[in-house]
C-alpha cells in the first residue's frame, strides 16, 4: 500500500522539525521585498482550538532583518510572525550558507 502525499509531507515536516533548518522567509508587496525573517527553524500551520482544523495562515519565529541586508545585525532580534496563505506573496527557503 502506497504512502499518500499528505503522509509524506507530514513525515518530511517531522524529520525537518527534528533536524532543524536555517530558513529564510521573504514577504513581497508586488515585486518589492518588504520583510525578511531569518534563522527560522520551522513554519507551522495554525490549527483551530475547538475543531482542530487547519487555519489559512502560518506562523513561526525568526530574526527580523529590519534593513533587509541578509545578515543578523546588532539589535535585530527573534520575533513571532504570522502570514496568510491566501493573500501573502512569500518565499520560504533554507539558507544555503
Amino acid at each position: 500500500m502506497g504512502c499518500t502525499q499528505e503522509s509524506q509531507n507530514k513525515l518530511s515536516r517531522a524529520v525537518q522539525n527534528w533536524t532543524g533548518t536555517d530558513g529564510v522567509l521573504e514577504i513581497y508587496a508586488g515585486e518589492k521585498l518588504v520583510r525578511r525573517f531569518m534563522k527560522i527553524d520551522k513554519l507551522s500551520t495554525a490549527m483551530g482550538t475547538h475543531d482542530s482544523q487547519p487555519r489559512p495562515y502560518r506562523f513561526g519565529y525568526g530574526v527580523l532583518d529590519t534593513n533587509l541586508n541578509g545578515v543578523k545585525d546588532s539589535g535585530e532580534q527573534k520575533v513571532y510572525f504570522e502570514f496568510s496563505d491566501y493573500s501573502t506573496s512569500y518565499i520560504f527557503y533554507e539558507d544555503p550558507t
